[in-house]
């Protein structure tokens, strides 16, 4: 594969956060993954199965105050020319490029609304980037942004990204769905609250998302919305971990539930690799979006119970008073033969006590 083919491809995930040890135990307890030193000192490599897939490092001194996060990087033939064509588009550099030995070159920018993102070129002699493992690979990204259409058009511009179906949640905007080689590979929503920042979030493939919810929260971690069925039959749930660092994981269709979507049915992996169902709009629908720069919002509290129909009501009471009924007439029988035994007892002692009395005055007599 040629550098051109990787434009626009998610290719690599790091997470930057301020405690590596805590992480490397925590996301294992959640995930298919395991950790494994790298040739770097103090990076550390997230492995689903024997794929690459991740990096882990400690938050740099420079970025003191920013809270743990996952950055994603993001392919492109010459990170140079496309830092420069960003930055003509209103993007910010954050990191300029540069080079890590025998690996590729990379940048790290924030997009003119303001979510960081980073752009990375292989070495030349460096392995392409295959595909996502089917458990533990990284599945769809989702952008909260405060300028959907801008963001459209920035990344457009850019990577190649294209335009997909968009999907109207009302009062929250529009949910833009965005394509690479003509494959959906995630979606780009409204922020919730002035106070969040833009920022993108990773889904994660996982066999099961209640197992690994319940994992996670064991482990420390907050659970901010889920788990929850999205349209095409697909399971999600949003997270922060322990640290702070915000992520999602992602169940494919249970067997037997699978539907319909009136959404996106999947969200691609890159170029060569198998499609999972997507979190299309329901997944940004209901929630608050977290970011790198702030705490995500807490989850959207569970819905209240509908009241029962008037009519069910009714027939409810109908069949609770049958049942009460015979209860009643058994009563009554037990207290009506209990009254006939006292009855029946009465006239027998009278009956005694006349013979007695009979007695006493013969004697007196005598």
């Amino acid at each position: 594969m040629s550098n051109a083919d990787i434009r626009g491809r998610f290719i690599w995930h790091e997470l930057l956060t301020t405690d590596t040890a805590a992480a490397a135990a925590f996301y294992p307890k959640v995930l298919p993954w395991r950790t494994q030193p790298s040739s770097m000192p103090g990076y550390n490599l997230w492995m689903a199965g024997q794929t690459q897939i991740g990096g882990l490092m400690a938050l740099p001194p420079e970025a003191s105050g920013t809270p743990p996060h996952w950055l994603i990087y993001v392919g492109t033939p010459s990170v140079d020319a496309t830092c420069s064509q960003a930055q003509g588009l209103g993007a910010r550099v954050l990191k300029a490029p540069s080079d890590i030995p025998n690996v590729g070159r990379f940048a790290v920018l924030s997009d003119p609304q303001g979510a960081t993102f980073a752009l990375f070129t292989p070495s030349a002699g460096a392995p392409p980037p295959g595909p996502q493992p089917a458990q533990g690979g990284f599945s769809w990204h989702e952008l909260a942004t405060t300028d959907v259409p801008g963001a459209l058009r920035f990344y457009g511009e850019v990577f190649g990204w294209r335009k997909g179906a968009g999907h109207d949640m009302g009062a929250m905007g529009v949910y833009q769905i965005f394509e690479h080689g003509g494959t959906q590979v995630g979606g780009m929503c409204n922020v919730q609250g002035p106070s969040t920042p833009p920022s993108w979030l990773s889904y994660v493939n996982v066999a099961d998302s209640n197992r690994a919810v319940a994992a996670a929260k064991a482990a420390g971690a907050r659970l901010l919305h889920g788990p929850m069925e999205v349209p095409g039959g697909s399971w999600i749930a949003l997270l922060m971990d322990p640290q702070g660092g915000a992520f999602a994981v992602q169940e494919a269709p249970r067997a037997g539930q699978a539907r319909p979507a009136t959404a996106p049915a999947a969200a691609a992996k890159p170029s060569g690799a198998p499609k999972p169902s997507a979190p299309p709009p329901a997944a940004a629908t209901a929630k608050a979006m977290p970011a790198p720069a702030a705490k995500p919002a807490s989850a959207m509290p569970a819905a209240a119970k509908p009241a029962a129909p008037k009519k069910a009501a009714g027939k409810a009471r109908k069949k609770a008073s049958r049942k009460v009924r015979p209860a009643k007439r058994k009563a009554a029988r037990k207290s009506a033969k209990k009254s006939a035994r006292k009855s029946a007892k009465r006239p027998a002692k009278k009956k005694s006590a006349r013979r007695s009395a009979t007695r006493r005055s013969r004697g007196r007599r005598r």
